[in-house]
């Protein structure tokens, strides 16, 4: 607004454009005529005639505020218009803030551009890039674990389907919430800072897990662990990006995509070294086992381990230094890097000519006042409050008009990729199962009506079915009984004595005079069963529930063969990301990964199957390097881990969908999951095109 009318009390502006000054202020009305009634005899006395030509046709006994008769302005319509003007005001004040504010930091954004610059791209560069890079290891190998251990640990805790299904949702449900939370608080708390914290959850918790013996304790060390490391990916490619120069910045960011690759190969060698040997560890009586299984786990907390130690040497992100007004501190990390850099050239004595950097206007001075005040209790929970506040805001802020439109678009290609990819990544294993399980079954031996008398059976029974048979005075003597099916048929007088089963039943069957002993055959094992004077006797104990083969080598081998497909895709994504672009990099990915789901409808056999997916991983991992770089680079520092924890976190919500999705259709139809991966991938892909391009602009 004018300044004259806010500097001056006995102004006011007229609404048809003219203006008046009174000297003394008395009291107000409609705004309709005039805009204020002062006591002056500057005021213009009304005619007679017009004054009673208002009155005209108006009752005494009306109750009228008075004033307007004369048209003098009400009050509250006075206190109306002084707050719409007040309101205005500021709502202008906010905006020049917010004006001066963008041209700071885009002042700063060039600035720091050029001193990146100078500092050169070296060793302190490199050294950050392989602890950064074992963070994002950590992630790759928190996403393989859980499946990993599966088949050993469901003996050790006896889990059910459900209980497997659940553990492995609860790791991407951790995760999901830890890029949310981490994300935002590494905005306002610091990017080293929260990831120190982040992957110091991760460690411990991850680490306990090994040692615990119940099912709910186990799940719920995972969940925390997912929940810290969930801040890996968010935090990492902010921190390392801003201590890139504008030219190097698209290639090794790509370069540190090949670590979450590195962690998918680390978990499946490993576990292919480690747990099939499910014997190995030791045992404390029955109650406490640790299996090999559980030496696995331990194994792969070595990554997120090792990434702690490396970042305690590591600096602040001088560039969030900045930007919080602690300059003196940001200059000197400058320093240490110029003077890093420099001495592994051989250039020692070269200096680092920076002397003054822009900081930007602090707005959040309050804050401190406040929680400096109080007891400990009420400091820290205004601290707690404040951040949670700043962090909900920055969150909604995407959703501004200025980032509304690319934080919509980033969505989209963030959760198209990975519905499809990790879909696709528990369909291929899935599928493969099916297929062995298909080929298994074909080779069933049915046996009709046999009759066996005064025999010892001391050898494995495996994959048979045993119709309408007739046992007499029969031993079953130290046997494993797997997949085998009797059905309608005669024990008389036989004796079991420590058998093992594994999808055996019997349904039908009479048993008469018979004795179990030391067996795992329960009651659910025999289906509509008549017993006759039969004995069971100390039972074996544990878990209750069948299980699959103890290990299964081809889920290592497929997953290894899958993260190692990936290197050819991310070497030539980190030489070509800023040749060709982030835009086409993704786009074209995407598009070119479809039309490889459409090779799986020629995949009806186990090395077709494995084939293809290798061929998707190499394919679709260039989208993925595209997406990652292309997020840090189109928000700025005060909204770049905030903006790509929202979205990772959308990535692992639709990895649980797409997983939960496509395995569903396993043994179903393939041309389901088949059509759903291609048309989100050629959808994403195709609105990844309308994204901006960045690769030529300074990081803000």
């Amino acid at each position: 607004m004018d300044d004259h009318y806010r500097n001056n009390p006995n102004s006011y502006q007229d609404p048809q454009g003219g203006s008046n000054t009174y000297s003394t202020f008395r009291e107000g009305g409609d705004q309709g005529n005039q805009d204020g009634y002062y006591g002056s005899n500057e005021y213009p006395a009304q005619d007679e005639d017009a004054a009673s030509d208002a009155t005209e046709g108006h009752d005494d006994d009306d109750e009228i505020y008075e004033g307007e008769y004369q048209g003098i302005p009400h009050p509250e319509d006075i206190r109306a218009s002084k707050k719409a003007l007040r309101a205005q005001a500021n709502y202008e004040e906010q905006g020049d803030r917010l004006a001066e504010r963008m041209q700071d930091e885009e002042q700063l954004a060039h600035q720091y551009e050029a001193i990146i610059e100078e500092c050169g791209h070296g060793r302190f560069q490199w050294t950050l890039f392989f602890v950064a890079g074992l963070a994002l290891m950590a992630d790759g190998v928190e996403c393989f674990v859980v499946g990993f251990v599966m088949p050993s640990a469901e003996k050790d805790m006896c889990m059910s389907n459900a209980n497997k299904g659940m553990l492995g949702l609860i790791v991407y449900l951790g995760m999901m919430l830890g890029a949310f939370m981490w994300g935002g608080l590494a905005d306002k708390m610091g990017r080293r800072k929260c990831l120190i914290i982040a992957l110091a959850i991760n460690s411990v918790f991850a680490f306990i897990s090994s040692f615990v013996q119940g099912y709910g304790f186990f799940l719920f060390f995972r969940l925390i662990s997912g929940f810290g490391i969930g801040g890996s990916i968010p935090i990492v490619y902010s921190y390392f990006s801003e201590f890139l120069c504008r030219e190097k910045r698209g290639e090794h960011l790509s370069w540190l995509c090949m670590f979450w690759m590195i962690g998918g190969i680390y978990a499946s060698s490993m576990a292919w070294g480690i747990i099939p040997y499910y014997g190995w560890g030791s045992s404390m009586g029955t109650s406490y086992q640790f299996h090999s299984w559980r030496v696995f786990v331990l194994v792969c907390t070595l990554p997120s381990i090792s990434s702690l130690i490396g970042l305690i040497f590591m600096p602040e992100s001088p560039r969030f230094l900045l930007e919080n007004g602690k300059h003196d501190e940001a200059w000197m990390i400058l320093k240490q890097v110029h003077d890093t850099n420099m001495r592994a050239k051989g250039e020692p004595e070269k200096v680092f000519t920076v002397s003054q950097i822009k900081t930007l206007k602090q707005e959040d001075e309050f804050i401190e006042i406040q929680s400096s005040t109080g007891t400990w209790h009420q400091r820290w929970l205004v601290r707690i409050m404040t951040v949670v506040k700043q962090v909900c805001q920055n969150i909604l802020s995407l959703f501004s008009p200025q980032f509304r439109m690319n934080t919509l678009f980033m969505a989209v290609v963030w959760f198209t990729m990975a519905f499809s990819y990790y879909g696709l990544a528990v369909w291929f294993p899935d599928m493969i199962k099916h297929l062995q399980n298909e080929e298994y079954e074909s080779k069933v031996k049915v046996f009709y009506r046999e009759r066996v008398e005064h025999f010892t059976f001391n050898f494995t029974l495996e994959n048979q079915i045993h119709q309408e048979g007739e046992y007499f005075n029969d031993k079953f003597y130290k046997i494993d009984l797997k997949s085998v099916t009797f059905e309608d048929s005669l024990f008389e007088e036989c004796y079991f004595e420590d058998i093992r089963s594994t999808d055996t039943v019997f349904k039908n069957c009479t048993i008469v005079s018979t004795v179990f002993y030391n067996t795992d055959l329960y009651k659910h094992k025999f289906i509509k069963c008549k017993f006759e004077n039969s004995t069971f006797l100390q039972q074996k104990e544990g878990c209750h529930l069948d299980f699959n083969e103890e290990n299964d080598i081809l889920i290592y081998l497929v997953s290894f063969l899958g993260s190692l497909a990936v290197l050819p895709g991310n070497i030539i994504s980190a030489l070509f990301m800023d040749k060709i672009g982030r835009i086409k990099m993704i786009g074209g990915s995407m598009l070119i990964s479809s039309v490889c789901t459409f090779f799986l409808f020629f995949g009806s056999s186990e090395s077709a199957i494995i084939g293809w997916q290798c061929l998707f991983c190499g394919t679709s991992v260039a989208a993925w390097n595209g997406i990652e770089v292309i997020t840090v680079e189109l928000y700025p520092m005060s909204k770049r881990a905030t903006a790509f924890g929202v979205l990772n976190g959308l990535c692992k919500f639709a990895a649980i969908l797409g997983s939960f999705i496509f395995a569903s259709f396993v043994g179903i139809t393939k041309v389901m999951p088949i059509l759903l991966a291609s048309t989100a991938l050629v959808a994403g892909g195709l609105l990844a095109l309308r994204l901006p391009e960045t690769r030529e602009q300074v990081l803000m």
